[in-house]
C-alpha cells in the first residue's frame, strides 16, 4: 500500500490490520445502526400501540360520567392513568367542547411539528393519532378518540308481543357521540432506551475494535514472521550462498512454501556440486564414456556374431529336419505294430524289450526335432510371423493354466499382477506364448519351494509420437545369475543347467522373438537375492521388414544376468 502523493509504504503486517480494521468498523457500524433503528422503531410500535388500547378501554369507561358530566366519576377514571409512566396529559370533553375531566397541564401552542406515527386508528374510529414535538424537542404521541353512548330501542312491530320473541328482533342499538377524549403519552423513555443502545453500540464497537486489532496483530505478526524469513534467505541466496537452511515448522501453506523453497536450495547446491564435480572429474568422465563406447562396440559384435549363428542354425535345422521326421516316422509305425503283436503274446519279454527301446527312439527322437525346430524358430529362416491385436493379460492368464501343474509340482507360487486397463499390443499371440512360457520355466528351475514367482504388467502412456508401451516383468527368488555368467545370457546353447536338461535355445528365441515384435528384454538379477526379467512391447506395430533385423545383445555388460534354459 502506497499513499499517493508520499512516499510512504506500509508492510504486510500493517496492511492486513488496516483493511480488516476498516471493513470491521463499517460491518459493526452498519449492523448497529440497523439494530438502533430497528429497536426505536419496535418501542415506537409498542407505545402507540398501548395508547390506542388505553384510549379506547378508557373512551367506553368515560360513557356514563360524559352523559352524567359527573367531575367525580371521570377524574376517578382518569386517576388510574398515573400508574402509567409515560402519561403527559389526558382529558375528557362533551359534545360542545366543554373539557369535564383532565390530567396534567398540555398547551397546544408549544407544538413546532406533527407528522403520522405508524398506527392508522381512524379505521377505528380514532380522530386524531400524530407524533408531535414541542419547543424543547420532546416528543408525544397525541391520540383522539370519540365517546359514544349505546341507546337500545324495541320494534313497534315488536312492542307488546311477549313470548316467542327472537331477541335479535327485540332491540336495536344505536351510538351516539356524547364526548372525546385525549391522550398524550411522553417518548421520553423510548429516547432513552435509544440513547442507550448507541452508547452500548459505540462501546462494543470500540472493543471490538480493540480486540480485532490485537488479534490481528498477533496473527499478521506470526504469519510474516516466517515470509520475513524467507526474504532474508532468498536475498543470501540470490548472493550465491546456498548453505541456506529455512527452519519454520508449521504445518500449513507457508510451511509447505518453506519444505519447497529448502528443497529447491537442496537441489541448486547439488546440481553445483554435480557441475564443479564434472569439471574436477572431466578426465574420469571421458575414461568412463570412453569404456561405455566399448561396451556398445562389444554388444554391436555380439549381435554379428548371433546373426551368423541364427544363419548356421537355419542351414543346420534344415539338414536336420528331413531325416529327424522319418526317423520318428518309421519308430512310431514299428512301435504301434509292436504293440499290437505284444497284445497277442503279453508274456513275451523280448517283445516287451522291443517295445521300450522303439519308445525311447520316439521319445528322443521327438526331443531332437523340437531342438530343430527351436533352431527353425531362431533363425527365422522358415516363416513369417502374422501380427493381430493381442491381450497381453490374456495370453498370461493362458500360460499361467499351462504351466500351473509344472508349478504344483515344484511347491512355488505364481502371483499375478495384472493392469486391467492394459491397452492392446500388435504381435502374435502363439509367439509370445512361448516367449513368457519360458520366463515362467527358466524362474521355475532357478527357484528353490515354498517361494514365489510374480508377474507383474503395467504400462507407459504415450509421449510426443511415442506411442507407448506395455511392460511385462518376470521376478523370482532364485539363485540368481553369477557374474561371470553377464555376457552370456542371450546367446545360442548356453546353459547352466545339467546335462539333458536344456538345450540352450530358449532366451535365445525369446530374444529373437521380441526383437520381431519391436520390443526389448532386459534383466536385473543379483546372486543369492533372485532375478528380474522385463519385456517391453511397442504400441506401434515394427517395421515389416523387422524378421530380417539383427539380433541386437541387450543385456548391459554391467548388470548381473541369468542362466538361460
Amino acid at each position: 500500500m502506497k499513499i499517493p502523493g508520499r512516499n510512504i509504504r506500509f508492510n504486510v503486517r500493517t496492511k492486513i490490520t488496516l483493511t480488516v480494521s476498516v471493513l470491521l468498523i463499517a460491518s459493526v457500524v452498519a449492523v448497529s445502526t440497523y439494530l438502533i433503528h430497528s429497536q426505536t422503531t419496535s418501542y415506537l410500535r409498542e407505545v402507540e400501540t398501548n395508547g390506542e388500547t388505553m384510549i379506547r378501554i378508557f373512551a367506553v369507561q368515560a360513557e356514563t360520567g360524559v352523559l352524567l358530566e359527573s367531575r367525580y366519576e371521570l377524574d376517578e377514571l382518569l386517576n388510574q392513568l398515573l400508574v402509567f409512566g409515560n402519561v403527559e396529559y389526558a382529558d375528557i370533553e362533551n359534545a360542545e367542547g366543554t373539557v369535564l375531566s383532565r390530567l396534567g397541564e398540555w398547551d397546544d401552542t408549544r407544538i413546532v411539528r406533527r407528522e403520522a406515527t405508524h398506527l392508522t386508528l381512524k379505521d377505528h374510529g380514532c380522530e386524531t393519532n400524530a407524533r408531535i414535538t414541542d419547543r424543547d424537542g420532546r416528543q408525544f404521541i397525541d391520540l383522539q378518540y370519540p365517546v359514544f353512548s349505546r341507546i337500545e330501542t324495541v320494534d313497534r312491530e315488536n312492542l307488546g308481543i311477549t313470548t316467542n320473541l327472537d331477541d335479535r328482533l327485540l332491540k336495536d342499538v344505536a351510538t351516539e357521540k356524547i364526548g372525546s377524549m385525549r391522550l398524550i403519552l411522553s417518548l421520553d423513555e423510548v429516547e432513552k432506551a435509544a440513547s442507550e443502545a448507541k452508547i452500548t453500540a459505540i462501546v462494543v464497537t470500540a472493543i471490538v475494535l480493540a480486540l480485532t486489532i490485537l488479534v490481528l496483530t498477533v496473527l499478521a505478526r506470526a504469519m510474516t514472521k516466517p515470509l520475513k524469513i524467507l526474504v532474508e534467505i532468498t536475498d543470501k541466496v540470490s548472493r550465491g550462498d546456498l548453505n541456506q537452511k529455512v527452519e519454520i515448522d508449521q504445518n500449513d501453506e507457508i510451511g509447505h512454501l518453506a519444505n519447497t523453497f529448502s528443497n529447491m536450495i537442496e537441489s541448486l547446491k547439488a546440481s553445483r556440486d554435480e557441475i564443479e564435480e564434472y569439471n574436477r572429474n572431466l578426465e574420469q568422465k571421458i575414461i568412463e564414456r570412453t569404456l561405455a563406447l566399448e561396451d556398445a562396440q562389444s554388444q554391436l559384435v555380439q549381435s554379428e556374431k548371433m546373426s551368423a549363428i541364427g544363419q548356421l542354425a537355419a542351414g543346420v535345422a534344415h539338414e536336420l529336419n528331413n531325416p529327424l521326421g522319418g526317423i520318428l516316422g518309421y519308430a512310431q509305425f514299428a512301435l504301434e505294430k509292436m504293440k499290437r503283436q505284444l497284445a497277442e503274446t503279453p508274456d513275451d519279454k523280448e517283445m516287451q524289450g522291443y517295445v521300450r527301446y522303439l519308445g525311447d527312439i520316439e521319445s528322443q527322437s521327438r526331443r531332437c526335432k523340437n531342438i530343430v525346430q527351436n533352431l527353425l524358430r531362431f533363425s527365422r529362416s522358415t516363416r513369417t510371423s502374422e501380427f493381430d491385436d493381442v491381450e497381453i493379460n490374456q495370453v498370461i492368464e493362458e500360460t499361467r493354466i499351462f504351466v500351473g501343474h509344472q508349478l504344483h509340482m515344484k511347491q512355488i507360487n505364481l502371483v499375478v499382477e495384472l493392469n486391467e486397463n492394459l491397452p492392446e499390443v500388435p504381435g502374435n499371440a502363439g509367439q509370445l506364448q512361448q516367449v513368457f512360457t519360458n520366463m515362467i520355466i527358466n524362474a521355475m528351475h532357478a527357484s528353490p519351494p515354498d517361494t514365489t514367482i510374480k508377474i507383474i504388467t503395467r504400462s507407459s502412456p504415450a509421449l510426443g509420437e511415442f506411442d507407448g508401451t506395455v511392460e511385462i516383468l518376470f521376478v523370482d527368488q532364485g539363485c540368481g545369475i553369477p557374474t561371470e555368467n553377464l555376457n552370456k545370457v542371450f546367446e545360442p546353447f548356453f546353459t547352466t543347467k545339467d546335462v539333458g536338461q536344456g538345450t540352450g535355445l530358449g532366451l535365445s528365441v525369446s530374444y529373437g522373438i521380441i526383437k520381431d515384435h519391436g520390443g526389448e528384454i532386459s534383466v536385473d538379477s543379483k546372486p543369492g537375492e533372485g532375478t528380474t526379467f522385463t519385456i517391453i512391447l511397442p504400441l506401434q506395430k515394427p517395421p515389416a521388414d523387422s524378421d530380417n533385423q539383427e539380433h541386437k545383445f541387450l543385456a548391459p555388460l554391467d548388470e548381473p544376468k541369468r542362466g538361460n534354459d
